[in-house]
């Protein structure tokens, strides 16, 4: 990955697994992350960067100025050039770095504090692509309540109709995809592993089902839609409440 695509991944890692947020676009160039009529972060797509926009108000600004010191003199400077509305100081900031999103997601921290809760791994069931079998819809173990459930989020998304394949899971016998490899199982042997949990790289966009998964997007999904069709299909399962 190059850095803008790096600062794509990290950003979408960080997001959904510090926080239970919709995710609405204008598809086309914007990116909000929002709780009820709350915008938490707004992100604008560009060819050679992304510019996040970050409102402190006076609180907000009094927790950045006791720790200012801590931060680059790029985001000094873009925190001393915004401009402080009614509705408090408005920060827009390109970012075309990891190093930068670093120093970012410190900032989006001031703004909301983390609101996802830690999934249980009791009875939890790993696949060797690293997600959890166990939450997946296809999983025999999955109750059909639950399954019933999850099934309008999965075609929201997905805009797939069919959900019937059963799995016994990636290490069982009848895994659906034991003669035919899903992508990231042949990746892992493409590079002489057993598994994508023994690559160095992992985890990475291979290991995730779907851009949207793992790209700064401009649709739209709820939280519901996220932690229940987005989130078991990648490597940050953990992260998924129930």
């Amino acid at each position: 990955m190059n850095d803008l695509e790096k600062v794509s991944y990290e950003t979408m890692k960080f997001m959904r697994s510090k926080y239970r947020l919709d995710e609405i676009g204008d598809g086309k160039d914007e990116l909000k992350f929002k709780q009820g009529k709350k915008t938490i972060l707004t992100i604008y797509t560009k060819e050679d960067r992304y510019t996040f926009l970050i409102i402190f108000g006076k609180k907000e600004r009094e927790i950045f100025e006791a720790d200012a010191d801590s931060y680059s003199k790029y985001i000094r400077d873009y925190y001393d050039s915004s401009r402080t509305y009614h509705d408090g100081k408005w920060m827009f900031i390109d970012v075309t770095t990891p190093e930068l999103l670093e120093e970012v997601k410190k900032l989006i921290l001031i703004k909301k504090k983390p609101n996802r809760k830690l999934f249980s791994t009791e009875g939890a069931y790993y696949s060797k692509c690293g997600h959890r079998c166990d939450m997946c819809v296809h999983f025999t173990g999955m109750s059909d309540e639950l399954r019933k459930e999850i099934i309008p989020h999965l075609t929201k998304v997905w805009d797939v109709h069919e959900w019937d394949m059963r799995c016994d899971g990636c290490h069982s016998p009848d895994c659906y995809c034991k003669d035919d490899p899903c992508h990231a199982k042949k990746c892992a042997s493409d590079k002489g592993l057993s598994e994508c949990k023994d690559c160095e790289s992992y985890p990475c966009p291979e290991a995730t089902v779907g851009d949207c998964a793992h790209k700064i997007h401009t649709s739209s999904y709820t939280a519901e839609e996220i932690t229940w069709a987005i989130l078991p299909y990648t490597p940050f399962h953990k992260y998924i409440d129930l």
